[in-house]
């Protein structure tokens, strides 16, 4: 008897797992399968890349850092329909991921978008999709308890502190 109920168990727990687990389109989903694709680039920026150890910090600029887990950065380059192709799957994820769109600027041919996903002061990532015609990159800031203040904060903070520059070697290839 005992068996049979450890077995039923394993099963519901089992079925609760596998119907839990989303097997569709994600944009991290989208950064995984395009990670080793030639003209990708990808890689994660921690929270540590701002160095803030020679600033006195509010306690606002504290609560911002401490809400900021890391960033994932996505880079493309590449012939002008590719680019097209890709900003288009990016963009249709962004739609269908429940996140809410912020701000457009630019045009066609050159602009950025940002988007977030969560609510009032339980933001789970902002999304920066930047485009021209040979190229684009995505960039999740990925946070816990952030808010929208707190993401203003962290730009404010980021003008002032210092960058680990260890931390950036992978954008010296494009910022040629």
């Amino acid at each position: 008897m005992r068996s049979i109920l450890y077995l039923l168990t394993a099963l519901i727990t089992a079925v609760v797992i596998l119907v839990s687990c989303s097997t569709g389109p994600s944009l991290q989903k989208y950064y995984i399968d395009k990670s080793d694709e030639k003209g990708f680039m990808t890689f994660d920026l921690g929270a540590s890349l701002i160095q803030t150890d020679s600033l006195k910090l509010s306690k606002e600029e504290v609560k911002a850092l401490e809400s900021l887990e890391k960033l994932n950065i996505l880079m493309y380059e590449g012939d002008a329909a590719r680019v097209q192709k890709e900003k288009d799957s990016v963009k249709g994820l962004i739609k269908s991921g429940n996140y809410e769109q912020l701000m457009k600027l630019g045009s066609v041919k050159k602009g950025a978008s940002i988007s977030l996903l969560g609510e009032g002061d339980d933001i789970d990532e902002f999304v920066i999709l930047a485009h021209n015609e040979n190229s684009f990159g995505v960039v999740r800031v990925l946070g816990d308890g952030m808010t929208a203040n707190d993401v203003v904060t962290l730009v404010s903070l980021l003008q002032k502190a210092d960058l680990d520059a260890k931390q950036l070697k992978p954008l010296q290839g494009l910022l040629r």
